[in-house]
């Protein structure tokens, strides 16, 4: 298999948690890769931070609404991002265990919009930020949050092997984490930790409301299908139909060649059948729904012509 291929096999049948990590690491490079630049010819640099970080002033925020988002994706050093990715890939394994692919994404976002918003809300609502300058928030952190409580909420009584610690229950790891930040908000960076607890709330009620058969996170799926289907190219299905590999028909007059080529097409009916059933499981809940034997069969499939 070439470079180009192993790379696009690993793209492929990489989990969405390890794709949101990618994409955090990536993001956290350029960025610093630019600030870099910035510092060595002496230019300006805060205007990138401004213009993705979320800000504490509704009146900003009018004016960039992407910032909402944009802003879990920024990190103000290296132990700021490796704890958020680390903590994001010890919950999310056991995390995809029981819930979908998208539903993580549910979780995430939803996390990351309810942090920004409890940031904003306490910036402007408490005495103690009265004299409190611009400020804005960056990192993943609420996203990262919710994922975490939500999971150990769904089993808290699963145990955990930690390195040094031994065997734990997952609810005891979000509860330190939670008090942690509780108990920070007074030692600096207040926002940040109450932003944290805003996506800490959500990943706890989000999974209380699925235990009593409501998804509150529905309508977030929804936006992110719509807005999915407007890079999947529409021909996309018949484009992967073709992926069996034609035989040239080599003239027989002999019963069994007759009979082995029937054979042929009717494997090759068979192999088409599968893929249109795992095409028809990625139309309706996506491609990190497939298994791993499936992302395999069709990742053949496609290089086959």
């Amino acid at each position: 298999m070439k470079g180009s291929d192993k790379f696009k096999y690993k793209l492929q049948t990489a989990t969405v948690v390890e794709k949101l990590i990618a994409i955090n690491v990536l993001v956290f490079i350029l960025f610093y890769l630019f600030r870099t630049l910035t510092f060595l010819f002496q230019l300006p640099s805060d205007f990138l931070l401004e213009w993705f970080s979320f800000p504490k002033e509704l009146g900003e925020f009018i004016f960039k609404p992407w910032s909402i988002i944009t802003y879990s994706f920024l990190h103000g050093g290296i132990w700021h991002i490796l704890s958020n990715m680390l903590i994001l890939y010890f919950s999310g394994i056991y995390f995809l265990n029981y819930f979908s692919p998208k539903r993580l994404l549910n979780y995430f976002f939803l996390g990351v919009i309810m942090g920004a918003l409890v940031y904003m809300l306490s910036y402007n609502l408490f005495p103690a930020f009265e004299a409190t300058g611009r400020s804005y928030l960056i990192g993943a952190s609420a996203g990262v949050m919710a994922v975490l409580v939500g999971i150990a909420t769904y089993i808290p009584n699963m145990r955990v092997r930690l390195l040094l610690i031994g065997s734990i229950k997952f609810w005891y790891i979000a509860a330190f984490l939670v008090a942690l930040d509780v108990i920070q908000i007074p030692m600096g960076n207040a926002g940040g930790h109450l932003a944290h607890l805003g996506g800490a709330t959500l990943g706890y009620t989000y999974t209380k409301q699925l235990q009593k058969g409501n998804d509150i996170g529905s309508w977030f799926e929804k936006i992110m299908d719509s807005f999915a289907a407007m890079f999947q190219p529409t021909e996309r299905k018949a484009k992967m139909k073709t992926v069996y590999r034609k035989t040239s028909d080599k003239k027989s007059g002999s019963g069994p060649r007759k009979s082995s080529s029937s054979s042929k097409k009717l494997d090759k009916d068979e192999k088409q059948k599968q893929i249109d059933a795992i095409l028809d499981k990625i139309s309706k809940s996506g491609y990190d729904s497939l298994s791993k034997s499936e992302k395999d069969f069709l990742f053949k499939a496609g290089k086959e012509d």
